[in-house]
């Protein structure tokens, strides 16, 4: 969830199960009524399971873009998911400054996948007669029964996991969920944030490292007083009649006794650098344990002698197409030469790629006035997206054969430390989620830069089967990987080569294809075939 909708707390939904709904906060209830036996019988909970679009999973810093979605599923060599991420609980009082801190943190750590969840988006789904309190501020929005407790749990597990998990979206304005629902993915951290963060046993199992954010209470109700007003369209007389009636003793009851429970107490919230740095380091120390990154050469070693999936198609090895391969993997050709080549063989991928697009019968009149039965494109629209840099050498090929298409960018970079690609720029048109999506890629060793790609479209509710992965040439490893993680994806190459080295290149291969193109050396650290694996 890229930026969670809001710093924890301070509204939700509530069943009518008595005390939260009348306000009613009785000193004998003690810490153990939060905290069930794991596997106590709780009422089944009410939910929704549409699904729509969601908002943009990006975390923008000044260092790069990070992606807060999660990761696309990498996976060993034995086609099971990565360890267990690593996730971290972050619980204080409303407006305490979580969602500060939590953004803190992603970008101090400088990992490639974090996911930020925040428990706002797990409140119960209000009756009638509960939307009519909460219209009059008469409703107990910070009680522990308001939230869906079963739902955060196997939220959390399944992400923990490495899985995909569907988050419902809260409307903090009409006091209700809404029908669109988001998607997130596995990640190297979870960060999870709320004002019950701890107020559950079988939540707390699943926290590796606990955080209270302790914000004096006078900061607390200004940045509510600010948030509901500006952000929520309240007024104040009844953001406070709320606060009075309901926020403060709750927090006094159910969120200030859990202090004890965490690792790490961070007085002062974002204020508060020394005590961020020493979670980052935890964080970093680890990570290092349990060494969440992703094992190319396993993956390498994973499909050796299997066939190449259904999903990929290969331009026909006509005389002609091979000898284009001939001359544009030939070390002495020239630069212009390599283009002038290059751009043929694009040309006739994108034509090749054209032809899986649907098409339905249609009759036309010729100008003899005969009717012809053709085909026309039965789609919405073509969107074409380069993973740069190479792949903005397609562009050109695109435009020339499909009229008005739209063109979207991704740069993405792969982390010379740990191997994983990291999203660095993002830019795609609106509405791309009812086009068929050209994404384009030169060379894919690995398929790291493309499993990402794919994973970013995705999420911007682009259907998998409607997503086509064009590239020049690719190694096997990287069409077996796409293709298990993305297994509706349709690949289509020119060609199809068997190896990658120790540096994870193309053997054969074409070599260096941004710097023959462009004309520019690569730096020792950085290449295109680490860039666009």
């Amino acid at each position: 969830m890229a930026a969670a909708a809001d710093d924890g707390g301070g509204e939700g939904v509530n069943e009518e199960r008595g005390a939260p709904g009348d306000g009613s906060t009785s000193g004998a209830e003690s810490l153990d009524r939060l905290y069930p036996a794991v596997g106590a019988a709780r009422p089944p909970r009410k939910r929704t399971t549409s699904q729509c679009k969601s908002e943009p999973p990006l975390l923008r810093t000044s260092k790069r873009t990070i992606y807060t979605a999660g990761r696309p599923p990498w996976y060993n060599e034995h086609g099971t998911q990565s360890k267990e991420a690593f996730v971290i609980g972050l619980g204080g009082g409303s407006a305490s400054g979580k969602t500060t801190v939590a953004r803190m943190i992603i970008e101090a750590l400088d990992v490639p996948w974090v996911v930020l969840l925040s428990m706002d988006s797990f409140y119960k789904v209000l009756t009638k007669h509960q939307q009519e309190q909460a219209a009059s501020n008469d409703f107990n929005f910070d009680h522990p029964d308001a939230f869906d407790f079963d739902l955060i749990i196997s939220t959390l597990k399944k992400l923990k996991q490495g899985k995909s998990v569907t988050i419902p979206i809260y409307d903090f304005t009409t006091h209700s969920r809404k029908k669109e629902w988001k998607t997130l993915y596995g990640a190297n951290v979870i960060i999870f944030e709320g004002i019950m963060a701890f107020a559950d046993k079988e939540l707390l199992e699943l926290l590796d490292m606990k955080i209270f954010v302790d914000t004096d209470s006078d900061i607390r109700l200004v940045r509510r007083l600010r948030r509901d007003i500006g952000e929520r369209g309240r007024d104040i007389e009844g953001v406070i009649k709320q606060y009075n009636k309901f926020v403060k003793p709750a927090f006094d009851q159910y969120i200030q006794p859990t202090m004890r429970l965490a690792d790490i107490v961070v007085p002062r919230g974002s204020g508060n650098t020394v005590a961020i740095d020493l979670i980052v380091q935890h964080v970093h120390s680890q990570l290092e344990e349990r060494k969440l990154r992703w094992d190319m050469a396993a993956l390498a070693s994973a499909h050796q002698c299997h066939p190449l999936p259904r999903t990929l198609s290969v331009l026909k090895s006509t005389p002609q197409v091979r000898g284009m391969h001939t001359i544009i993997r030939n070390k002495e050709t020239s630069r212009d030469e390599f283009i002038f080549y290059s751009k043929r063989l694009m040309r006739l991928l994108i034509e090749h790629a054209l032809s899986f697009l649907p098409f339905q019968s249609c009759t036309v009149q010729t100008p003899q006035g005969e009717d012809y039965e053709g085909r026309s494109y039965s789609g919405k629209q073509i969107t074409g997206v380069s993973i740069l840099r190479a792949g903005e050498t397609m562009e050109p090929a695109l435009r020339a054969v499909c009229k008005d298409v739209r063109i979207g960018t991704i740069l993405i970079q792969t982390n010379s430390n740990t191997g994983e690609p990291e999203l660095h720029y993002l830019r795609l048109p609106k509405d791309i989620s009812e086009d068929h999506v050209i994404l384009m890629d030169c060379t894919v060793s690995t398929g790291a830069a493309a499993m990402m790609a794919v994973r970013v479209l995705l999420d911007h509710d682009v259907p998998e089967d409607k997503i086509f992965l064009l590239s020049l040439l690719m190694a096997e490893m990287g069409v077996h990987s796409v293709a298990y993680a993305f297994p509706q994806v349709k690949i289509i190459t020119t060609a199809v080569d068997k190896k990658v080295n120790n540096l994870f290149r193309i053997i054969p291969g074409i070599g260096n294809f941004g710097d023959r193109y462009f004309g520019t050396n690569a730096s020792p650290d950085w290449s295109d075939d680490t860039l666009d694996t």
